[in-house]
């Protein structure tokens, strides 16, 4: 049996962890887009090491 979660739900508690930093890094006045850029750079990155483990 495969214990590996699906991708969906790996990109979702990856793109939450990631949000979280992002939303604080926003509120110190960090631009918006470059915060997005880095969430969605943190996320796929995550989901790429937990394909691989």
């Amino acid at each position: 049996m495969n214990q590996r979660p699906a991708l969906a739900t790996q990109l979702i508690v990856a793109g939450l962890g990631a949000g979280v930093i992002t939303s604080y890094a926003v509120a110190q006045g960090q631009n918006p887009l470059t915060a997005l850029s880095i969430t969605l750079f943190s996320a796929l990155a995550a989901v790429m090491v937990g394909q691989v483990l």
